[in-house]
This record gives structure tokens, sequence and C-alpha cells, in this order.
């Protein structure tokens, strides 16, 4: 390939974008930013508010070019998680400030640098595709503003509309962190799937002097918080770590010590790998629950946003494609991993194989947020390998 990344405009693009404060849900013309770089590429663009569903309104954006051969889907967001105080930063942390041949702020990692780079990427592949007279193959990029929160509104209903409208995906790169510690050592092809949920237990309240007055659900949020820590999902499987149940919280807002109190929570959240999906998972809480029922409590609990199931590609020929391409630019092998949180990749893995390939996540939704401006340049040669390998096979 004789195109290069063009550095100065991928690094521009890359500020233009972190300036924008676009803190979930709020769009703050991030979304203008990439929709007047990649118009004048030749890609279509669409922008589509969805709202609804017990969350917020989103702004999102579907850009495509190309109607024939292999459809090769981006998937990214532009929203970022709170700054906190900003007095807290070396650099404001929307200022997208250049220094030790690092760019700082938030969402310098996760994940408007992923973005940025496969733009470039795809403007260096797409002009080259123009002077050569070739136009085989479709590039499509689903960009939401709604995945550090609710995820409710942003991917999953952008990728509805777009199936709707006749699109289809032969694969999928998501531009989220997958480097653990030095660039390239991962990429990720599966997730494990994600359920929170707050358990109430109601009692009576009374003077501690005269429990047999009383019912103190204390003892009973206890009990409940050892079986839910103590009992085991499952082993493992070929792809993914045990999963797991973490007790987050135990409250029961009492602050006087000779009050037995009338009601308390727990909260919880289980990281859990293909063995589960979420009715299984429910049944699961269910059957935890009913080990601590008892006569005069009241015990339920509610699910907090949806369940995210788990999801692993295939390792398949487009897989090795990446793993190819990051070789090539860094000279590691990445391992294939599962770990880590949700992403919206558990979206497009419903309609297509995808892969998790970016950067070293260490700075991510911490104060002095950065990234390495080599990582960057490195990250959008991957993305432009990546796509001259997927594409021979359109030729």
């Amino acid at each position: 390939m004789n195109e290069q990344i063009k550095s100065a405009e991928l690094k521009t693009l890359l500020q233009n974008l972190m300036r924008c404060p676009s803190v979930t849900p709020l769009e703050a013309g991030a979304l203008d930013v990439l929709e007047a770089y990649l118009t004048p590429l030749g890609f279509n663009c669409t922008r589509i508010v969805f709202e609804g569903d017990g969350s917020y309104p989103v702004d999102n954006l579907f850009a495509t070019r190309g109607n024939k051969g292999r459809h090769l889907l981006f998937g990214g967001h532009t929203d970022v998680v709170p700054a906190g105080d900003a007095k807290d930063w070396a650099h404001d942390p929307f200022s997208a400030t250049e220094d030790q041949n690092q760019i700082w702020g938030r969402g310098a990692v996760d994940m408007k640098s992923g973005v940025a780079a496969f733009c470039a990427a795809a403007a260096s592949f797409v002009n080259a595709q123009d002077a050569n007279g070739d136009g085989n193959g479709v590039i499509s990029l689903a960009i939401t503003n709604d995945e550090e929160a609710d995820a409710i509104n942003g991917m999953q209903k952008l990728l509805q509309w777009a199936a709707e409208q006749g699109h289809s995906y032969d694969f999928s790169i998501v531009g989220e962190p997958s480097s653990a510690k030095i660039m390239g050592d991962n990429i990720k092809v599966g997730r494990r799937g994600s359920i929170s949920g707050i358990v109430s237990i109601s009692g009576k309240q009374g003077h501690s002097a005269y429990p047999e007055r009383a019912n103190n659900p204390a003892p009973l949020l206890a009990k409940l918080a050892t079986i839910l820590s103590d009992t085991k999902l499952d082993d493992g499987t070929e792809h993914f770590q045990p999963s797991n149940l973490e007790v987050t919280s135990l409250d029961i807002g009492n602050k006087a010590t000779n009050v037995i109190p009338a009601m308390g929570t727990l909260s919880f959240n289980i990281r859990f790998n293909e063995t589960w999906d979420g009715p299984k998972i429910i049944a699961w809480i269910n059957e935890r629950l009913d080990e601590v029922k008892r006569d005069r409590f009241e015990i339920s609990w509610r699910q907090l946003g949806n369940v995210a199931n788990c999801f692993v590609s295939p390792v398949s020929d487009d897989v090795k494609i990446v793993c190819e391409a990051v070789q090539a630019i860094t000279g590691n092998n990445p391992d294939m991993a599962t770990f880590g949180g949700t992403s919206d990749a558990r979206f497009i893995a419903r309609y297509c194989p995808v892969v998790e390939c970016g950067l070293v996540g260490q700075t991510m939704h911490q104060v002095d947020e950065r990234v390495e401006i080599s990582q960057l340049e490195d990250l959008s040669k991957i993305y432009l390998e990546i796509m001259h390998k997927f594409f021979v096979k359109s030729n």
C-alpha cells in the first residue's frame, strides 16, 4: 500500500472531537465534526435521534460509502464519562492539549481516538480507491452518543434502523481500547454478559431493647450477601473465566444505634459467560432470594437497565486479518481476549462477527486521560491495513 496516514490531519480530527464536551447524552458537536469530515469523502451520512423506553433522547450517526462487495462496519461512540473537577487535571479535560507527545483530555482513550483513527484510515483508503478507479467494497460507521450510560437509544436502535434500510455486514470492528499493557497485545473477540440489580428487604422498625416488637432486615441482608457471594455460578468455559457476582453495596440508612431499621437494600452486579443468558441468570437470582425468604419480611428486587448478553466471535479469516494487521504495525501477535466489561459490540454481534481493536486502556475514565500520538498513528495504520486485506476478497 502506497498511501499513508496523514498525521497532522489525524491529530486535528481527534482534537476537534475531544474539544466537544460530549458527556452522555450531550452530543455537543462531536457528530457534526464527523459528518463534516466524512461527507467530502463520499460517505452518505444520516443523523437519527432515538428516544423513549425510559431513557433520554440520543443523537446517532450512520455513515456509509459503496454499494457492492464486502461490507465492513466500524462501531464507535463519541460520548464520554464526566471529567470531574477540571482543577484536578494537568490540562483542561476538554482542551485536547498536545504535550509530551501526547494528547490530553476526556475521551482520548475511550474512545474518540478509535473513532478518529478509523476515519483517517478510511480517508486514506477511499482516496486511493478513487485515484485507482476501484469502488469495490462497502465501509460503514455506526456512531452513537450513548455507550457510557443507558445504552438504550444508541447502538442497539441504530443497528435496528440500519437493518430496516437493508444494510448487512460481513465483519465489524469496534474501536474500544482493547490492549492491556502494550499496543497490540490483545484484541477482544468476546465479552461477558452483565446484569445489575437492587434487592430490598422490608421488616418492621422498633427499639433495639425490644426486638420482639420489631423485624430486623439487617441479618437477612447480611445472610443474602454471603449467599450471593459464595454460591458458585459456574467453572468457566473455553473462552471465558468463571462468572462472578459482586455485592457492591449494603445500605440501611440508619444513623441511630438504638433503632432497629425498617428496611435495607443490597446492590449487586453479575458478569457471566456464555453458560448463561438473561432468563437463566434472572432465575438464578430468584432462587437465591428464595433461600432467605422469611415470614414477616418482604423481599423483592429490581433489575437496573437491560441485561447485556455474552458473545464470542468465531476465529475466522477476518479475525486473522485483524491479528495480522496488528502484528504488521506493532510487531505483536495479539491474544484473542474476552476480559473486561461490556461494550456496544454486544449489539453488533447480533448482526455479524465483531472484534474490538484499539488502544491501551490504562488511563480511560481517569483524571489526565491521554493518548500517545505514536499509538494513535499506529492504530490508524492498523485500521488501514485491515481495510486493504479485508477488501482483497471483494476483488
